[in-house]
């Protein structure tokens, strides 16, 4: 026999069945209160070198995060940074470069708010960092970036000789990063070509500058040398007056030397190209005297052949070889016949 809709059976069932419904909406309605979202900063921090960084992190909405596990890392979840869980800081967990380098301010932990101190901040430690919260049911996390920057001495400027005609200015910097940018420049603010640069990246990651400049005339007496940080747009700058008895100059003698000079070497250029010249004219003349001869020579021997030929005619035949002796040739009368 089925219950009916009044039977004490039906009424247990439907009543267990809303309990269950409501213990698994009350369930949901608890995961639900337990989610949330972790904020960072809105940009990245910039951080001096030397100096300590303070990463800020909360969530939203506000809630104690004194039971929940708060960890910072970099790339990976497992290369960590700071690590808050059960109520206390597990520093053996923390990756070599941040081991007695970090605090974790728990003044707003019970309003879900924590921020990271990082101290003695190195061009090393910039980079991306994640921001975790974990509760039993739920976790969430942020990234942030932490930007460094460093501002290095102020540059030295010294004279190195004489070269290129000219001084040779050095100007040295160190203690930069990123990489900076190095402006010579003259009295009037006109910027200088340098004639070497070299900036470098030490051991600990910051950039060192050697920079030279050759100044070869009055105009430029007044330099200055200008390392530039492109990160935060700062530069240091330092200045530097060269005495005029300290440029390279011409006396009077010298320019008279070197007209008198440059005359000789023209004068011997030129002598030279009319030896060359008069030279050239006398091997012609000797070739054109030797093609005369040659050509005179030849008519000469025409006309010797044109005589020759004539004497053999005016001469006639000549006689046999054989009839030269007399009785030779049969008989010879002078007289009558016998």
């Amino acid at each position: 026999m089925e219950d009916s809709p009044a039977s004490p059976g039906s009424v247990r069932s439907r009543l267990l069945l809303g309990f269950t419904l409501f213990l698994i909406s009350l369930h949901v309605h608890r995961l639900d209160s337990e989610s949330f979202k972790v904020i960072g900063p809105d940009g990245p921090i910039r951080v001096l070198v030397g100096e300590d960084a303070l990463l800020p992190c909360h969530l939203s909405p506000r809630m104690s995060a004194e039971s929940m596990e708060v960890r910072w890392f970099r790339s990976t979840i497992s290369a960590v940074v700071h690590l808050y869980r059960d109520g206390r800081d597990q520093v053996g967990q923390q990756i070599a470069p941040y081991r007695s380098r970090t605090k974790l301010l728990k003044d707003g932990i019970a309003n879900g708010t924590v921020s990271l101190r990082i101290r003695s901040i190195t061009p090393s430690d910039e980079g991306t960092y994640g921001c975790l919260f974990r509760s039993p049911t739920f976790y969430e996390e942020a990234v942030l970036e932490l930007e460094v920057a460093g501002l290095g001495s102020t540059p030295h400027l010294s004279v190195d000789g004489y070269q290129d005609g000219g001084i040779h200015v050095v100007c040295e910097s160190a203690g930069w990063y990123p990489e900076p940018r190095v402006l010579w420049r003259d009295l009037s603010g006109q910027r200088l070509a340098p004639a070497m640069e070299k900036i470098s990246q030490q051991a600990d990651g910051l950039f060192d500058t050697h920079i030279t400049a050759v100044i070869t005339d009055a105009s430029n007496q007044n330099l200055s040398c200008s390392v530039l940080n492109p990160r935060l747009g700062q530069e240091k700058t330092a200045t530097m007056h060269i005495a005029d008895v300290f440029l390279p100059r011409t006396s009077p003698c010298q320019v008279a030397l070197s007209v008198t000079l440059a005359g000789v070497v023209f004068l011997i250029l030129l002598a030279g190209y009319c030896f060359w010249k008069q030279h050239r004219a006398k091997d012609a003349q000797q070739a054109e005297r030797k093609k005369d001869i040659q050509n005179l020579q030849s008519e000469l021997e025409k006309e010797r052949e044109i005589l020759r030929a004539e004497l053999e005619n005016e001469r006639g035949p000549s006689p046999s070889p054989s009839c030269l002796a007399p009785g030779e040739c049969g008989h010879y009368t002078t007289g009558e016949p016998s």
